[in-house]
């Protein structure tokens, strides 16, 4: 069998199928970057759980764009319909009877250009890799019919499952604590 490798003789225009497949890509990536930056830097937590399910929703979609549809049904399912709102739930039923911050603790003048650095470095040998790499593409296998599915979650991917569920189960204890905790 002859190994198929990507490599388009020319670039594809932007009003083409190819080239707004990768517009539309590039705007889930940027989907998951502005959820994850809203989720890090925001000073209030609900806006933060906002920003983790808009990251957790583009993860689904940049699953859905390696061909993995089922693991980005999952995604949606497990990450954004339960995590996130359990988390949401958690933050909701705990009371602000806390004392508030003003501001910030105050950092060091190295902590900025340290992370700008080590972010920047890490995304130069991601891109390096990204570019140098010979990509393959890779027919698909099987028909997406609901019995395979189902014996793949109970053979292949049991584990897997598993680990999903205990993941599910850790955000509950974890909105339960924070629940308990505003309750006192």
């Amino acid at each position: 069998m002859q190994a198929l490798v990507c490599q388009p003789t020319v670039a594809p225009a932007l009003f083409s199928a190819e080239g707004m497949v990768g517009v539309i890509f590039l705007l889930t990536v940027a989907l998951v970057v502005a959820g994850a930056t809203i989720a890090v830097s925001a000073r209030r937590l609900v806006r933060a759980v906002a920003g983790l399910a808009v990251c957790f929703t583009g993860l689904a979609g940049v699953y859905y764009f390696l061909l993995s549809p089922f693991l980005a049904m999952m995604q949606l399912l497990i990450y954004v319909g339960a995590v996130a709102i359990l988390i949401a739930f958690g933050i909701m039923m705990v009371t602000p009877d806390e004392p508030q911050t003003v501001g910030m603790k105050r950092r060091t003048a190295l902590v900025g250009p340290l992370a700008f650095s080590v972010a920047a470095l890490i995304f130069a040998a991601l891109s390096v890799l990204g570019l140098k790499t010979e990509w393959q593409v890779f027919p698909r296998q099987g028909a997406s019919d609901i019995k395979a599915v189902g014996l793949s979650l109970l053979t292949t991917y049991g584990f897997v499952f598993e680990l999903i569920s205990i993941v599910l189960l850790m955000a509950i204890i974890g909105a339960l604590v924070l629940a308990r905790r505003g309750r006192n």
